[in-house]
């Protein structure tokens, strides 16, 4: 596999920068990468989907070198999408084009699939439910069954309260990185993923920006208004073709908020638990991974 090279992409207030693996002529295939993770999280996938046909273009996200801290200082959910509209724009956009998201990522192909009119025609979200699947919040169908899944999903997102708090998360970031990826994907040698995330977010700046993210989108801050018709996307139902993949030992998440998910899969929607894999299945299992979406996407 060739190495990839690099676009950079200068917008009013971030400049992006994103690894591209393939011909600049094919459709692209945007992958989106989440937290604690960097571009380089989808390398053992990128050989699949160029072998198929398709163009990889993968951002790191705003706050993570070598991408810029943002000068609006926003981390909503809206900047990303804006973001990742603004990376597909440089890379030139072909109108068969899909995005592939994980974690955050995710979170930001569930805001492009709820488009009618957006660019991609399909989406891939992995590791993180559409939030739509649980809404009306306190109405989805199962509500005992859901309700069973608090006491354990609060123990397993423990970091999100934690980063709420002043000045001490800003003052452990090796060691949480380091413990989540343990955490949500035991028994996967995590060491060299470990090292490129501390080269993206080591530093105190990009660790603010990295953990800034969480406090801004689960404190319900309002996003910039640049951003602002952008960022409800993400909470509203998908109404392009999705495909949703979850590790059967994910310890951010347990697969089994695939059954709520299944029930908003649009016409031509797909869900899949991915066995022996956890959180960060596009490295643990790359070739089932790759297999599933490839079979969706289909052929460039």
């Amino acid at each position: 596999m060739d190495e990839p090279e690099w676009l950079e992409v200068a917008t009013p207030t971030v400049r992006l920068s994103a690894l591209t693996w393939g011909p600049s002529y094919s459709p692209i295939a945007l992958c989106l990468h989440g937290f604690p993770d960097t571009a380089h999280g989808w390398r053992k996938v990128v050989p699949h989907l160029v072998d198929a046909g398709w163009r990889v273009v993968a951002p790191f996200m705003r706050g993570y070198a070598p991408s810029s801290i943002p000068e609006d200082g926003s981390y909503h959910v809206g900047a990303l999408i804006d973001d990742a509209l603004q990376v597909l724009e440089a890379a030139g956009p072909t109108g068969h084009d899909v995005v592939i998201g994980h974690d955050w990522g995710a979170m930001t192909a569930a805001g492009f699939a709820a488009m009618p009119d957006g660019p991609f025609d399909k989406a891939v979200i992995m590791s993180l439910p559409p939030l739509a699947a649980f809404q009306p919040w306190g109405r989805a169908p199962d509500q005992i069954l859901l309700a069973a899944q608090i006491p354990r999903q609060l123990l397993r997102s423990w970091y999100i309260m934690y980063f709420q708090l002043p000045v001490l998360p800003e003052l452990s970031g090796s060691r949480v990185v380091s413990a989540l990826w343990r955490q949500w994907s035991p028994g996967y040698d995590e060491a060299e993923d470990v090292r490129l995330v501390q080269n993206a977010i080591g530093d105190p700046e990009n660790w603010r920006a990295a953990i800034t993210m969480y406090r801004q989108n689960f404190r319900g801050t309002k996003p910039p208004e640049q951003y602002a018709d952008l960022h409800p996307l993400f909470l509203q139902p998908p109404v392009v073709p999705i495909l949703y993949l979850h590790g059967d030992d994910d310890g951010a998440m347990a697969p089994d908020y695939i059954a709520w998910v299944e029930r908003i899969l649009p016409p031509g929607g797909e869900a899949y638990v991915v066995e022996e894999a956890g959180h960060f299945l596009q490295l643990e299992q790359p070739d089932v991974l790759a297999r599933h979406i490839i079979d969706f996407i289909g052929q460039a």
